[in-house]
């Protein structure tokens, strides 16, 4: 697990890879707690609060290269 200064230290391309990855892994483990194969519920929401932080990341750099603007 990440911290968003550890993100904000992160190129694009590395955070976009970053993210496919999380999103990957909370699709698989939903998927193994669904067939009754997973135990770890607490992962589930780990993992949706780093894609947060990734993808927050990602906004402020879209907004900083928009000068500010929302």
């Amino acid at each position: 697990m990440s911290k968003a200064t550890e993100y904000r230290d992160m190129l694009d391309d590395e955070l976009m890879t970053k993210l496919g990855e999380t999103k990957e892994e909370l699709f698989r483990l939903r998927f193994a707690i669904a067939s009754a194969q997973g135990t770890d519920t607490a992962k589930l929401g780990l993992l949706r609060k780093e894609i947060a932080r990734i993808e927050t990341v990602l906004s402020e750099r879209r907004v900083a290269a928009l000068g500010g603007e929302l």
